[in-house]
């Protein structure tokens, strides 16, 4: 496997291969190293930030269109996974993080059941349609790694960072299955209390009813 010595942008957000993600850059620190980036059409990792450090995996990204540029040298950009990587060694040679990565992709590279795959995009049809899912637009369901194009839509860093380790396709869709098998029905109860909140969990007077 091939390493190298790449920039990491430490967020809480886990990005996979093939996936559009729009970052807002302002720390000076960071406005140097995207700078850089979009200079030479070059790589950085983002790795999900967490309280106790960052955890050593996570996905490199390309700046694909810089959307806005500020006086003050703030950028809005958007950017594309490309290659999922393990953190071998750390720097701090300079105010943003280096790190040699290992880059990695599929062991297991067996088709994927047809079953698989469509109880997993009728899962994410659902997902969808709740408040709690991100923005993101339709997957690209040709994608042999669909995992990653459904998984965008689940609001939990540390499962996604599950999935964006897993070397199998067939590994991950089953792990989006079941998480989605918990997740959709307690999500669907949170997202009706919070319509019922307004009436204070009463939900809407009979008809007649005047206490």
């Amino acid at each position: 496997m091939s390493k190298r010595f790449i920039p990491l942008f430490p967020l809480q957000l886990v990005v996979f291969p093939r996936t559009r993600v729009p970052l807002h850059i302002f720390e000076e620190r960071y406005k140097e190293m995207v700078g850089i980036a979009i200079r030479d059409n070059s790589e950085f990792g983002i790795v999900l930030a967490k309280e106790e450090g960052i955890v050593n995996a996570g996905c490199t990204v390309l700046v694909d269109k810089v959307l806005e540029m500020y006086p003050d040298g703030r950028m809005d950009i958007m950017t594309r996974g490309e290659r999922r990587f393990e953190i071998v060694r750390l720097s701090e040679e300079k105010d943003y993080l280096q790190a040699e990565v290992e880059y990695f992709d599929d062991d297991d590279l067996a088709p994927v059941p047809d079953e698989l795959r469509l109880k997993a995009v009728s899962n994410f049809r659902v997902l969808k349609g709740l408040d709690a899912a991100h923005g993101h637009g339709e997957p690209n369901l040709e994608d042999l790694q669909l995992s990653f194009q459904l998984a965008q839509a689940i609001p939990d860093p540390d499962f996604l960072n599950l999935l964006l380790r897993e070397r199998s396709e067939a590994a991950r869709l089953e792990h989006f299955n079941q998480y989605l098998a918990d997740y959709l029905p307690r999500q669907k109860s949170i997202e009706r209390m919070r319509v019922l909140a307004p009436t204070n969990g009463h939900g809407p007077k009979p008809a007649g009813f005047n206490g």
